[in-house]
């Protein structure tokens, strides 16, 4: 993922609901590419998944905030 980090504050729900899949779906395809060969960034995966944790997080925070 060779995206810039954005500022997830400043995104719309569908943003951020369309940025969780993709990144979802390229840490997918990520592992299952790491099954077969060598990696070019071992360190790839592990920053999808915080990518991943991040979205959730502002996902929650905004929920909590509406509720």
């Amino acid at each position: 993922m060779t995206k810039k980090m954005t500022n997830l504050a400043t995104l719309a729900d569908g943003e951020l609901t369309k940025l969780l899949a993709e990144t979802r779906a390229t840490l997918r395809t990520e592992r299952f590419a790491a099954a077969g060969a060598r990696p070019k960034d071992s360190n790839a995966p592990a920053k999808l998944r915080k990518t991943v944790a991040r979205i959730l997080t502002e996902q929650r925070a905004r929920a909590l905030r509406t509720a």
